[in-house]
């Protein structure tokens, strides 16, 4: 059975969902989270990880330290479509012995299936996807990019987040409902 690591920066999530408050900023961040949770416990046994200031791929690694064997699904937090079925596609994509990712459409990377722990690397940022790409080739393993809708759609703004309207996990899609009823008053 798969582990997944779910990396999530808590209090600190999501700013760039301004101009939302800080508190309904707080709120869509931990109702996507729980979202994605859910898709999660349907596959594997989940790990979420905090992350203290030290950045994505820091907390990532931390959590793959204790992880002795694959295979290993690292899925953002920001993914609220993001379906049991989905991570299956992940999983399925995965080639022996090697990765399998997702890109966003900004080139950044949404989530990761690992054979090992070891073939991760904290590369996370901008062209990220590429990056990845590049260390499985220097790693000689066999490597493969997933189009999966649900999980290359993040939501970094609430023009993302209203983008996925019809596809929201039902507590991102509560707390979308009850961001628009607080700015409706």
């Amino acid at each position: 059975m798969p582990t997944v690591v779910v990396p999530f920066r808590g209090e600190s999530a999501k700013h760039r969902l301004a101009p939302a408050p800080e508190d309904v900023r707080a709120s869509i961040a931990n109702a996507m989270l729980e979202d994605v949770l859910a898709a999660c416990r349907a596959v594997a046994a989940e790990v979420v990880v905090a992350d203290e200031g030290g950045g994505q791929g820091a907390a990532v690694e931390a959590a793959l330290r204790r992880i002795d064997s694959g295979p290993i699904l690292v899925v953002n937090a920001d993914l609220p479509a993001a379906q049991p079925r989905d991570l299956l596609a992940l999983l399925g994509a995965l080639p022996e012995d090697g990765l399998a990712l997702v890109a966003a459409a900004d080139g950044t990377t949404n989530a990761l299936a690992l054979a090992t722990p070891h073939l991760f690397a904290p590369l996370y940022g901008p062209g990220s996807a590429e990056r990845f790409l590049a260390r499985a080739q220097r790693l000689e393993v066999p490597a493969a990019v997933a189009a999966i809708p649900n999980l290359a759609d993040d939501v970094d703004t609430l023009g993302d987040l209203e983008g996925l309207e019809e596809r929201l996990g039902p507590c991102t899609a509560a707390a979308l409902d009850a961001l628009r009823t607080g700015l409706a008053r």
